[in-house]
């Protein structure tokens, strides 16, 4: 009859529960994380003669769980798309604001939606070009 235990313990031993315990900890944390992306404030947009403006206000919550040497501002890289947040083309992360570090500073040229179409319609042209000449029967 002990040996029925000790058999029992051995394959207690051997089955892999602290993954799933593990698992069940990251399912959660992801649901929270997408909770807090979810909370993301985006302002509304202002500007000045240069630029437009908003400011994007994290959740504490997320804001805590981001190293601190993440928004490093010689990185080229739209870091912040990395963490949740969602903007059109154009915008740059150019300041965390100081007394709330929560609360982080973009700016675009305030033409950027006009120069982004026009950059979108050069780079289609010869494709505009080769559809048209298809269905007209010629060649490019």
């Amino acid at each position: 009859m002990a040996s029925k235990q000790t058999q029992k313990t051995q394959q207690q031993q051997q089955q892999p529960q602290p993954q799933v315990s593990k698992q069940k900890a990251s399912e959660a944390e992801a649901e929270k994380i997408k909770e807090y992306i979810a909370n993301i404030h985006y302002s509304d947009r202002y500007s000045d003669d240069e630029y437009e403006y908003r400011h994007v206000i994290l959740p504490k919550p997320l804001f805590k769980m981001i190293p601190k040497s993440y928004f490093n501002p010689d990185d080229p890289w739209p870091e912040w798309r990395g963490i949740g947040i969602t903007q059109s083309l154009g915008w740059e992360h150019y300041e965390v604001h100081a007394p709330e570090p929560h609360v982080l500073l973009f700016r675009r040229l305030k033409n950027a939606d006009a120069l982004h179409a026009a950059q979108q319609v050069h780079e289609m042209h010869p494709q505009i070009k080769a559809a048209g000449a298809a269905k007209n029967g010629r060649k490019k």
